[in-house]
């Protein structure tokens, strides 16, 4: 599968259907949706496949971005994307292993940014949210944005996070989240 991001430039994929990259109508939705807070920015993606939005958010000015995948094989991918598209002054890492077991291990530090795209089907939506939250890994003004089918899933009451808005795009919808807002 051809895929391709900012700037028109190719990354690869795996072959077969192990992953499922984010499509380039929804990955150019959520760009123009954060549009002006991706330069700079700390990104966070978890179960990221192929790796594109982070190259994505690389492209377009992340300061650093971290990818937690679960597959040796796509970890190897992302690791080639990414070494392709950053630039010398940014930051990148890419983890393998389960995002539940990682997140943890991130406490201490902050994202602006965090997608979320796990296999439809799994069940670590609601694990991996609760650990965002419980570990603050979202900056104060940050937004997470997770993928998921339209069909089977009704958005998620997390404690600490609260839902700003959702987009619907075929079968696919986002639902994003930010830090619980509260009153002083």
């Amino acid at each position: 599968m051809a895929l391709r991001i900012y700037g028109n430039r190719p990354l690869k994929t795996l072959p077969g259907k192990d992953t499922r990259p984010t499509s380039a109508r929804v990955r150019e939705a959520i760009f123009n949706i954060w549009q002006g807070t991706i330069e700079g920015c700390r990104w966070l993606d978890l179960c990221a496949g192929t790796g594109s939005m982070g190259a994505e958010a690389l492209c377009r000015g992340a300061k650093s971005a971290i990818a937690i995948e679960q597959s040796s094989r796509a970890c190897a991918i992302i690791q080639q994307n990414w070494q392709q598209v950053a630039k010398d002054e940014q930051e990148w890492k890419v983890l393998r292993g389960d995002v539940v077991q990682w997140l943890p291990k991130l406490a201490g530090q902050q994202f602006d940014r965090i997608y979320f795209d796990p296999p439809y089907a799994s069940q670590i939506y609601q694990p991996g949210l609760e650990a965002i939250a419980s570990y603050r890994l979202l900056d104060a003004d940050g937004e997470i944005a997770i993928e998921h089918s339209l069909q089977n899933h009704t958005p998620l009451v997390i404690p600490g996070l609260e839902i700003c808005r959702q987009k619907i795009y075929g079968n696919t919808a986002i639902t994003f989240y930010r830090t619980t807002q509260t009153e002083d």
